[in-house]
């Protein structure tokens, strides 16, 4: 991947929508609830970002929570991919 983040912002990709319910019903495309989870593609430096020293805590490869209306959404060689800045993710999925 050639999408490299800068500052205190992280790359990640949204993970599948669920396709059935627990109990074994099949969902159309539009009524899949958008996940709020994703995998973590790549990491910016991290450092000073507006005069204060931001320590980078995500890795890639990790499993994310984020704030729903977080980040910009992008296409890149034909995968969606979302920027956010690192304080937008809530968790970290272990």
């Amino acid at each position: 991947m050639n999408i490299r983040p800068l500052g205190d912002r992280v790359v990640i990709k949204k993970l599948e929508a669920q396709e059935k319910t627990k109990s074994g019903i099949v969902l159309p495309t539009q009524a899949k609830e958008q996940p709020q989870m994703a995998e973590v593609v790549a990491v910016g430096p991290g450092g000073l970002v507006e005069g204060k020293e931001v320590k980078m805590e995500v890795e890639v490869g990790n499993k994310v929570i984020f704030a729903k209306y977080a980040g910009t959404e992008v296409k890149y060689d034909g995968i969606e991919y979302t920027i956010l800045k690192q304080n937008d993710i809530l968790a970290i999925v272990e």
